[in-house]
């Protein structure tokens, strides 16, 4: 019987985990490019998008920043319920240190959430047995190397340790815990935590004055996550365990700047949600429990533009179109995902040492409806989701 709500729960947890919910909100002035940064540097941040890009960052940069998310989700059932998410904003922040000790070496330092996820549907909806509130952060440690092998040439490696803390709630139904008399909904929560290491490196290659190709790539990385399962009858908790592999990504990216005012960059991300096949869990004193996942991976693909008006401003923007790796059998409100569309659109200044970036991106999910297929009846209709993104970014040279 334990077995059956604590799925439940850590059901909802996985998908909150893996999601197409990575956060690749890494800088404002990607933002503002629709992360069309990968082949042409824009600062520190390269750490994240492209680390052999730093090599072209004269002398000691630093540069912070964060993404206010507004998210606003929307289910319609089949019966015409309507239920939204309570409002909520994340805020995903970052901070880049590198170093040019000569021409061919550097280099930094990252600090970054590369996902994440907050989604409150409240507790009387009639998802409530599937997923009330997730919650999902992680924080990685970068950091890295970067070589330059040419004069057109570069390429960086680097560590990416990753830590990861979740809340996750629901609710079920007393009868199934075996408790006597009519039933009632029961709150279970869970709390859990773990950390992970992998790496990633990156290659910048100038192929004239004009054209820049640029590649990178993270691995994945495998988090054994322990945690508590709270169940409001019981009078102590259980312990719970998972084990979740985040997926490799690779990043692409070709920058053309037919003038010294104009940039111009078109690319790619893959990201290996494939790996993500089932879902085993332990709990104590019970055997093992495995659910099936059955995500695939899957693409994005972009094109940004950034304009210098003079020596002080800059605009600039961008689109992105995502396909989503949830199939329709396993998808579920904990993270309901489907294919994207973002518009951005940026500006910076320059004052001598000092750089000041805004981005902001327009984000649009297509409509996804879960059917009878997916988990059972619980909460089967129309799911329709869209976010504004608002990024602020400092950098300073010394």
């Amino acid at each position: 019987m334990l077995l059956g709500w604590a799925g439940s729960i850590l059901y909802g947890t996985a998908a909150a985990y893996g999601s197409g919910f990575a956060i690749f909100t890494q800088s404002a002035a990607g933002l503002g490019q629709a992360n069309s940064v990968v082949a042409h540097v824009e600062g520190p941040s390269a750490i994240f998008f492209n680390p052999a890009l730093i090599t072209a960052l004269p002398g000691t940069q630093i540069e912070a920043g964060t993404t206010l998310i507004f998210p606003h989700r929307k289910f319609q059932s089949d019966t015409g319920e309507t239920t939204k998410t309570r409002d909520t904003v994340f805020y995903p922040s970052t901070f880049y240190l590198t170093h040019r000790f000569n021409d061919d070496f550097a280099v930094g330092l990252g600090i970054f959430n590369p996902f994440g996820l907050s989604t409150d549907w409240g507790k009387e909806w009639s998802g409530r047995y599937l997923a009330t509130k997730s919650e999902i952060q992680t924080y990685a440690f970068n950091p890295v190397i970067a070589y330059r092998v040419s004069p057109s040439l570069s390429i960086a490696g680097g560590a990416n340790i990753i830590l990861l803390d979740a809340t996750l709630e629901s609710k079920t139904i007393s009868t199934a815990l075996g408790v006597p008399g009519p039933s009632f909904d029961v709150n279970q929560k869970f709390k859990g935590s773990g950390h992970g290491v992998g790496y990633n490196v990156g290659i910048s290659w100038n192929v004239s004055e004009q054209i820049s190709v640029g590649a990178s790539y993270r691995s994945e990385v495998e988090i054994d996550i322990d945690g508590d399962l709270d169940l409001e009858v019981l009078p102590q908790k259980l312990s719970g365990t998972t084990t979740l592999t985040l997926p490799q990504q690779v990043l692409a990216g070709i920058a053309w700047r037919p003038s010294d005012k104009l940039t111009l960059e078109t690319g790619m991300r893959w990201e290996d949600w494939a790996s993500f096949k089932q879902l085993r869990i332990n709990i104590s004193g019970q055997p093992p429990a495995i659910y099936p996942r059955e995500w695939h991976d899957t693409f994005s693909v972009n094109a940004g533009a950034k304009y210098r008006l003079n020596e002080t401003w800059a605009v600039s923007a961008g689109y992105l179109y995502g396909w989503n790796p949830v199939p329709d059998n396993t998808f579920e409100p904990a993270i309901p995902d489907s294919n994207t569309h973002l518009i951005c659109a940026g500006s910076e200044a320059e004052f001598d040492k000092l750089k000041v970036a805004l981005g902001y991106g327009y984000q649009l999910q297509e409509n996804r409806i879960k059917t009878t297929n997916s988990y059972g009846p619980l909460a089967n209709g129309t799911y329709s989701t869209d976010l504004h993104l608002l990024a602020l970014s400092l950098s300073y040279r010394f």
